[in-house]
């Protein structure tokens, strides 16, 4: 396996969650530098050493709601 992308959103009361596409792995962490490391030992725990994955992207969503009323 070449990578593992990680599908990142800011958690409602503060902070960042992580979700693994395609394999039961999530994290989160207060700050961005906070959850790459978490990410990081997130991976190295799911995966064998022959397993692991070379490369980590984490795929950031940034969600925002507004009215359309004055």
């Amino acid at each position: 396996m070449t990578e593992v992308i990680f599908h990142v959103n800011e958690a409602a009361e503060g902070g960042f969650t992580a979700k693994a596409m395609g394999h039961s792995i999530h994290t989160e962490a207060d700050t961005i530098e906070e959850l790459r490391q978490m990410v990081k030992d997130a991976v190295q725990c799911h995966f064998d050493e022959e397993d692991m994955p070379k490369l980590i992207r984490l795929i950031f969503t940034k969600e925002e709601l507004f009215s359309l009323a004055a």
